[in-house]
Formats: structure tokens, sequence, C-alpha cells
């Protein structure tokens, strides 16, 4: 069913799926990829998991798709947190919810908020990442001229702070410049497979910032002693495998790494058979823990 919450004077929106049986159900908090909306990866694992037994929210963050928030299509890690904060609140609300057995399930650059909010917010009781992209500063400097790319982003701001328009970028595109550029994720979002009403080719040139100067990975030093579960693919161009590891490695006990023989990262978006071991995965690992 389609809901809508408050969180900081912003109206949510959201799917609530409620699976058969006499509840109170566990719940899951869903958050999912960069520029996504819930039509497209969130829904789909949120349907999965809701047929195993879970109550699911799957949400419209903040500036993304049906939700409030200006501006349109711009990525707010710190309001991505708050977003979280209220779905849980307004989950822990439900009849169908068991208000002691909520976890956060985050895929791609989800899995990092989900990681961090997990992390600091005691009424989640149970993590899990798939296909994760765990962001770090120290990460993202390595691969670029930090201090020049941090100089063109403070340049677009300042711009937009003395009364300039909001700058905006594709979101994705086969050839030529993008905020997520290559044939890959233009083969998901840039087609048929990632088509959603709430969805559209472009984010703000901003973003970016956000995605290199966030720190998602640190939840992983702080989650302990909740649970935590990392599925991702042996091959990814786009959150990388080496990220996960150093998330796992730095999550305490107990905690669980499945490696999936997935080849491209938006595999786990809509492919078979990942997205039933992904989901498999975590729902294994969910009935144990939740």
């Amino acid at each position: 069913m389609r809901v809508e919450f408050p969180c900081e004077g912003l109206r949510l929106v959201g799917d609530l799926r409620v699976p058969e049986g006499d509840g109170p159900h566990p719940a899951l908090v869903l958050t999912g990829p960069f520029t996504g909306v819930r039509g497209q990866v969130t829904g789909r694992y949120a349907e999965r998991l809701t047929a195993r037994g879970y109550v699911t929210l799957a949400f419209d963050h903040r500036n993304w798709g049906e939700s409030d928030g200006e501006p349109r299509r711009h990525e707010d890690p710190q309001g991505k947190l708050h977003d979280l904060r209220a779905a849980v609140s307004f989950l822990r609300g439900r009849p169908e919810v068991d208000r002691e057995r909520i976890g956060a399930v985050g895929i791609c650059l989800g899995a990092g908020y989900a990681l961090k909010f997990a992390a600091f917010d005691p009424r989640v009781k149970v993590f899990a990442g798939i296909a994760g992209a765990y962001n770090n500063p120290y990460g993202m400097r390595a691969g670029m001229d930090y201090q020049a790319a941090l100089a063109s982003f403070t340049e677009i701001l300042e711009r937009q702070d003395q009364g300039g328009p909001v700058e905006y970028l594709p979101a994705v595109a086969a050839e030529g410049e993008a905020a997520m550029p290559g044939e890959e994720p233009f083969a998901y979002y840039g087609t048929d497979r990632g088509a959603s009403p709430g969805w559209r080719n472009e984010v703000t040139r901003a973003s970016v910032l956000e995605l290199i100067t966030v720190d998602n990975m640190m939840g992983a030093d702080f989650l302990s002693p909740k649970p935590a579960l990392i599925v991702h693919g042996v091959v990814d161009r786009y959150c990388s495998p080496e990220g996960a590891e150093e998330a796992f490695k730095r999550l305490s006990e107990p905690k669980r790494l499945v490696w999936l023989d997935a080849r491209e990262h938006v595999d786990l978006y809509d492919v078979e058979p990942y997205v039933t071991q992904a989901v498999d995965a975590t729902a294994e690992f969910l009935h144990e823990h939740l």
C-alpha cells in the first residue's frame, strides 16, 4: 500500500508491504542506489523479502521520486539518515509491525547509509548490505585529484549561493558526461529495465561532492554488537569488492560475507539468479538474527 510519513516538515512517500498471516511481523526499512526511487531496486527487494515474512518499507528519500524536498534530485547524506530514522518511527507505529524486531537493508549506495544508520540507532537490530557502496573520503581521495575536485564543486555551490540556478548533469549516459558514466549503469537506468514514473535522468552536480566527502564506512566501526551481513558480487566496477571487504573487516562479530558470482554491479538489481541468491542469503541471515 502507498503510505506517507513526515520527516522534518517534509512528506515522504513509500510502499508498505505486509506479509500474509497474523502479525505483528518483523520489519525492514530499505534504502537503495544513488538516484534510485522506490519503484526500482528497493521495491524489487522489498517485494521479495515480504514474501519471506517481513513487513517492508521501500520509500523515496527527500528530493527524490514522489517525496518532498529541494533541490530536486539532490543527494543529501545527512538528510537520508534522518529519513531512515523517520521511516523506522513510522514502522514502529504500525500495528502490523513487531516494534522490537526492525532491520535495515541497503542496496548499492543505500548499503552505506543503512550501515551508518543502523550503527547509531538502537531501534535497528540488524544490518544487511547488498552490492554495497561503503563510501569514505580516504578511498575517494586515492583515485582522483581530490583538492581540484573539491574546488570545482565549491565553485558550483558558490554560484548557486549567489542566486544562480541549481546545476544538473545526466545521471547516466552511455557516452559523455554523467554522474554514473558508462554502458553498465546506462543499461539499467537508461533503458526499460529501470523505467519508473518517479525517475528522471538528471542529478544535481553538487550531489557528486556529497558522494566523495561522505563517510558511511565508519558505521562498520560502531555497529557492534549488532549482526551484519554483506552480500557482494565478485566483480563489481562501480561498488568495489575491496570496499565490501574493508567494511567486513572493520565489522565485529556476528557478521557474514557472501560472495555471488556476479560480473556486473547491476546484476544484483534485477538479474537472475543473483537477485534470488541475494534474497536467500538475506532472508536466511535475518531469520537467524531478527
